[in-house]
């Protein structure tokens, strides 16, 4: 199971505010019940199948520019441990563990 953080950012809108272009690529994630995710202020954290949260954000990516942006950036940064099941919650509990 892969945690993936990712942020897609429109350019060339009318206006400095996305949050209408974050709203619509979150409703992508409607198409993916198996996908937990997690919206930060700063990005999105998607938790399962690795080749799925990819379809998903390739679809995402899609989102600005269907709506009228006309140039996206997309990262993406990927957490893959094949040697146990990681999750969201887990990563988090490790570090508070040792605080």
């Amino acid at each position: 199971m892969a945690i993936v953080e990712t942020s897609i950012t429109p350019i060339g809108t009318a206006t400095p505010s996305v949050s209408k272009y974050v709203a619509k690529c979150h409703k992508v994630l409607e198409d993916f019940p198996e996908i937990k995710y997690q919206l930060t202020p700063m990005g999105t954290i998607l938790e399962g199948d690795l080749a799925k949260i990819f379809e998903a954000i390739a679809k995402m990516h899609e989102v600005p520019f269907d709506n009228g942006a006309s140039r996206v950036s997309t990262l993406i940064k990927v957490d893959d441990r094949r040697d146990k099941k990681g999750t969201m919650e887990g990563k988090m509990q490790s570090v508070l563990d040792k605080l």
